[in-house]
């Protein structure tokens, strides 16, 4: 590949559309940005996720398969499953198990027994269709807020990008906690939203599409920063919380995604035109031929064990 000349190595914010650095004028711009984001924030998909088209469970069911062959999430997911102590044949339940990448993980690296419970029909089936070669591996329709699962009858929960997205995440670990036995492992891995980006200057466009995404497909962009309050008042004890950094630079097709999503958006809702928005969406292609583009998010894990209930909620 031929050096990129060093101009266009830094996007030049529009004079046009931002004003300069140096003036109060730019945490103003910054918060006005976020509350249009906030008020046009449509339902997180996966929230209701039974009740969307099957056109789009079918396209965030690809994004899930195409996440989940990522090398570094796959690193990831070793990383915090080699902090639980359990014996090949343990029970598992996966709650919001998608299309049963970790599902299938558990069965197949650890020789767990495996249930996956997901509320889209979509995702059931294609995650039946693709775990049918592996032995002791299940998968139900049903809200993990109210499982049909009998109390005390795994050794592990695993929620693995999935609790950002439950509009009640304490009704679902308190059924964690109810289908747990005696001190059985929780494991809870997922994003720190606030900290994505692909921005690579001040004012980046691409960021904005990014901002979109997050607002209108995470329930909860801040789940990951009130978990251990959370956790221990439904009656767990937190063994370990640690930070899992994501990066995608070379052929970033996962953080592509989130600039798509982000691109649809903004321009279903009329804040960007359509030519508008499939020019950002070739602004980041071109960055990632031209070895420019940077993306990022943080990931959080936490494992638990269950201990003695304590009254009250969690927030």
């Amino acid at each position: 590949m031929q050096p990129m000349p060093s101009s266009s190595l830094t996007l030049q914010p529009r004079r046009d559309l931002v004003r300069p650095w140096d003036t109060s004028d730019a945490h103003q711009r910054r918060r006005q940005a976020a509350s249009r984001h906030r008020e046009m924030a449509m339902s997180d998909p996966y929230a209701t996720i039974a009740d969307a088209d099957a056109s789009m469970q079918q396209r965030l069911s690809d994004v899930l398969e195409l996440r989940a062959s990522d090398a570094q999430q796959q690193a990831m997911l070793r990383a915090y499953l080699s902090e639980i102590e359990l014996p090949h044949g343990a029970r598992a339940l996966e709650i919001g198990c998608g299309t049963g990448a970790i599902s299938r993980t558990l069965v197949e690296s650890l020789k767990f027994e495996v249930t996956g419970v997901d509320l889209s029909p979509v995702f059931v089936a294609r995650a039946q269709e693709l775990g049918k070669h592996l032995p002791g591996l299940t998968f139900l329709q049903g809200d993990g807020r109210s499982l049909t699962l009998n109390d005390a009858s795994f050794d592990l929960v695993v929620f693995h990008t999935t609790l950002c997205h439950i509009p009640d995440p304490v009704a679902a670990l308190r059924e964690a906690h109810r289908v747990l036995r005696p001190d059985g492992w929780l494991a809870i891995f997922d994003g720190d939203y606030p900290t994505t980006t692909v921005a690579v200057s001040d004012f980046d466009p691409l960021q904005t599409l990014v901002s979109a995404m997050v607002a209108n497909f995470v329930h909860n962009p801040w789940l990951t920063r009130h978990l251990s309050r959370t956790l221990v008042s439904v009656g767990f004890q937190v063994r370990r919380l640690r930070s899992h950094g994501y990066t995608q630079t070379v052929e970033p097709t996962y953080m592509l995604t989130l600039v798509d999503r982000g691109a649809d958006v903004l321009s279903g809702s009329g804040s960007l035109t359509p030519d508008a928005a499939d020019a950002l969406r070739k602004e980041a292609r071109r960055r990632a031929q031209a070895g420019e583009f940077f993306g990022h998010i943080s990931f959080v894990s936490v494992i638990a064990r269950k201990s003695k209930p304590i009254s009250g909620g969690g927030s």
